[in-house]
């Protein structure tokens, strides 16, 4: 255990992060175990990212919980569609060879990214208006601040499952890609956005490893899942902390740029 003891301020940094951004830090995670570990199989890189989302998104869900910045309702409703996409691509992995699962992963940040800076200017802090007919959310925070939106349930249920899928398939946990839905096709306010998917991400993120452990592959990373999962736990604190002084355009802005650079940094090991 004392050569992963240097995996802790590690993960301090990606909890940190993570929460801020509401996206576990699993974006982050993945890509440095595939630099670290050449060897390792995507069945395995997977299952710790998972279980160390897992510690960073329930550390972070406590974190915004005395905040008052989680919408449960809906929080509840996308986790329940998160989870049988989250089971099947935790299954999928062990059939992705390496260089073509670092391929895909290096693509789809770069895209995620693309789509963020794009969209950003169009949403940012606007008032959002009431979808007709739409799920109508009633949110007040801690300080005061009341959020009122409304989105389409089905639409959001939708997302959610493939959300599942994808994230679980590549063990990023799946903020990176949730967020941006619910800013950007379900009304949400950014911070309201980046709690709830924080507690939709503990709930996906512990199917996808209790499958990982059944199947096996999580034993092979229990160690560092553990070294991994002290300094995320700090670390998500400190983010949540952060995140009411930041404002949420630049949260965005600051994750387009974190993905581009990081899936750009992959497709380059993959093609060299």
């Amino acid at each position: 255990m004392l050569d992963r003891i240097w995996l802790i301020p590690v993960g301090f940094i990606i909890g940190t992060y993570g929460t801020l951004i509401g996206a576990g830090g699993g974006f982050v995670l993945v890509p440095m175990l595939i630099l670290l570990y050449p060897q390792e199989s995507p069945e395995v890189v997977t299952s710790i990212s998972l279980a160390v989302v897992f510690f960073n998104a329930l550390s972070g869900s406590l974190a915004y919980m005395r905040l008052k910045r989680i919408d449960y309702r809906s929080g509840l409703l996308f986790a329940a569609a998160t989870i049988p996409g989250a089971i099947l691509g935790a299954l999928t992995t062990s059939f992705i060879p390496r260089p073509l699962f670092d391929i895909f992963l290096g693509l789809m940040l770069i895209a995620a990214s693309i789509f963020l800076i794009l969209h950003t200017h169009k949403k940012g802090e606007k008032e959002r208006s009431t979808l007709e007919g739409g799920l109508i959310r009633n949110l007040v925070e801690v300080d005061g601040t009341t959020h009122t939106f409304s989105y389409s349930p089905t639409v959001g249920i939708g997302l959610s499952l493939v959300v599942g899928y994808v994230s679980s398939l590549l063990g990023i946990g799946g903020g990176i890609i949730h967020v941006p839905a619910l800013v950007h096709l379900l009304n949400f306010p950014v911070h309201v956005a980046t709690a709830t998917s924080h507690f939709i991400l503990a709930i996906m993120a512990l199917t996808g490893t209790v499958v990982h452990i059944a199947t096996g592959a999580f034993h092979h990373g229990i160690r560092r899942t553990i070294a991994l999962a002290i300094g995320v736990l700090i670390g998500a604190q400190l983010g949540a902390l952060l995140s009411s002084r930041i404002k949420g355009i630049w949260i965005i802005r600051g994750l387009a740029i974190a993905l581009g650079l990081v899936g750009i940094r992959i497709l380059i090991l993959a093609y060299s």
